[in-house]
């Protein structure tokens, strides 16, 4: 099989150079690949995917990234949450398989992973950054980690040697770590795989100081679905615990009057913050207070209430995230850099993902973990020099169950049988296989926990989604093609009973064939109440 797909590729690429601009240069060696990997990026703050946010030009260099490569615009994750999607991405497997289903378990190493393999056909592997799947990586030459989240300022970094606390902001410390291993940590003759994953724009949404005043004297525009009701949606929706209004702290989600000593909300709330504030420089410190101390005093002057608190709260976290973005964007800028002036960018695959999309006021919330499509929805950007068209796209369905799967073939490694996904090295090359995907599987866990976002699994296909909470027997389904905003809820319509009668047959087809035996029957009435009222 993959002595055919090389013999195709080498027919493609004959082709595609005759025809002008892609051309594959050094077909012989095996290319570089550097995965730039950020912590809740949502595609619509992506300046490529376009959205509400084109205006304030957030991602200049990943948009460049775009340009030079391929955009997918119906990139989806399996299971949106931090680390679960990250031991998918590492197995090519779904969250049941691979046992890491919510950021409460513990990765297990020893399974087979995409950079052990690239190991074994002689790369050399570094990883830098958020790990977040407990315990030490296996399969890297090289790397260094952030314990759990990780903290914005000043990193407590873990390495094969120990944990050291390094100054500076956390995204700079990555590329900085990243870029010392490109310059003189590798083995110069050998292919490489370089994994450089980044914290940021991760909660609480910590700007660097030079970003602090970014974006103060400009309207972050709003989400139409700001003030959502969820009327329409079925009972989950109105219990979750992730909305601005009500969920998001003033002090440790949005920096009001917060201090290393801050205390301690009745409602359990995240106060990293807080923590990351404790390991501040005098310097930092003083910089972080000329910065938000007269906002924050302006914010108490006018004494918001109701919509207009809401809008502030929007507002306040908007700036933070799109800060934290403009960091990123900056570590894209040096690596590319990096690789041009090193003579290594004509080999290398460059991607750019995010481990899964994030509600940036939609709804009115914040965070991740639904099947809708805010969260579901994750960028994916790869430039892949004499393979990709420049500034092409890809309308295909593809998940970050695929990527394993992409990186082997790229390398020209053998994709073992018990793999989940599919190489998406046909759609780099420009390919439309008969036989792609026409639907997705998702399924998320978590539940009860962190934001109360229920259980529940799916399926989308191109133009419907039905999704099954199914610890509360309940349903929703949506028409994507007349409905994007997923504001109305089609289940009981009759006019789609066959549509969902047909998607429940495709849903139980794609459990069965993903070997997911974890879908629970309904609570009972009296076991529903009881994990809504903890």
């Amino acid at each position: 099989m993959l002595l055919q797909r090389n013999f195709v590729r080498g027919v493609l690429l004959v082709v595609l150079a005759m025809a002008g601009p892609v051309h594959r240069g050094a077909a012989a060696e095996q290319p570089n690949i550097v995965f730039i990997f950020s912590d809740d990026h949502a595609p619509h703050a992506i300046g490529a995917y376009g959205g509400r946010y084109d205006s304030l030009d957030p991602t200049p260099n990943i948009d460049a990234l775009a340009r030079q490569g391929m955009t997918f615009r119906n990139s989806f994750c399996t299971n949106s949450i931090c680390g679960p999607s990250r031991a998918v991405i590492l197995t090519g497997k779904h969250s049941h398989i691979n046992g890491f289903m919510n950021n409460g378990n513990r990765f297990d190493g020893s399974q087979p992973t995409f950079p052990k393999m690239l190991q074994q056909a002689g790369y050399q592997t570094a990883l830098f950054g958020k790990w977040h799947l407990q315990g030490e990586p296996q399969g890297f030459d090289a790397w260094r980690i952030l314990p759990g989240q990780g903290e914005y300022y000043n990193p407590v970094m873990i390495g094969p040697e120990g944990r050291e606390r390094i100054e500076g902001y956390c995204t700079d410390v990555v590329t900085e770590l990243s870029l010392e291993w490109l310059k003189r940590g590798r083995d110069q003759d050998k292919p490489f795989l370089l994994m450089c994953q980044h914290k940021a724009p991760h909660r609480n949404w910590m700007p660097p100081l030079r970003y602090l005043t970014l974006y103060d004297d400009v309207d972050i525009p709003e989400p139409e679905t700001l003030f959502d009701d969820y009327e329409d949606n079925a009972s989950p929706a109105r219990h979750q615990e992730m909305e601005i209004d009500r969920h998001m702290d003033l002090t440790f989600d949005l920096f009001v009057d917060l201090t290393a000593d801050s205390e301690q909300p009745e409602k359990p709330t995240d106060v990293s913050a807080r923590r990351n504030m404790r390991h501040m420089t005098p310097e930092q410190l003083a910089a972080w207070n000329a910065a938000f101390g007269p906002k924050n005093e302006a914010f108490h002057k006018a004494n918001l209430k109701g919509r207009d608190l809401v809008r502030w709260k929007y507002q306040r976290y908007m700036k933070n995230y799109l800060r934290c973005i403009k960091s990123v964007d900056d570590s894209v800028q040096q690596l590319m850099a990096h690789l041009e002036e090193a003579g290594l960018a004509e080999n290398t695959i460059v991607v750019y993902s995010s481990d899964q999309g994030f509600y940036l006021g939609d709804h009115g919330w914040y965070d991740k973990r639904w099947m809708y499509e805010e969260s579901l929805r994750m960028p994916l950007i790869v430039k892949w020099p004499g393979v990709t068209q420049p500034g092409s796209t890809a309308d295909a369905m593809v998940q970050n169950l695929d990527y394993a799967e992409t990186f082997l073939d790229a390398a020209g490694v053998e994709i073992p049988d018990d793999m989940q996904g599919a190489s998406l090295v046909p759609l780099l090359e420009g390919q439309q296989p008969d036989d792609w995907r026409n639907s997705i599987y998702y399924h998320y866990y978590e539940y009860p926990s962190v934001h109360m976002v229920a259980r529940h699994n799916g399926i989308r296909t191109d133009r419907y989604k039905l999704i099954q909470f199914y610890q509360f027997g309940e349903w929703e389904f949506y028409d994507l093609e007349q409905d994007p905003d997923e504001l109305t809820d089609q289940y009981g319509n009759p006019e789609y009973a066959d549509v969902i009668a047909e998607l429940k047959q495709q849903l139980e087809q794609l459990r069965q064939k993903y070997g997911d035996e974890t879908v629970t029957e309904p609570l009972s009435p009296e076991e529903q109440a009881k994990i809504r009222r903890r």
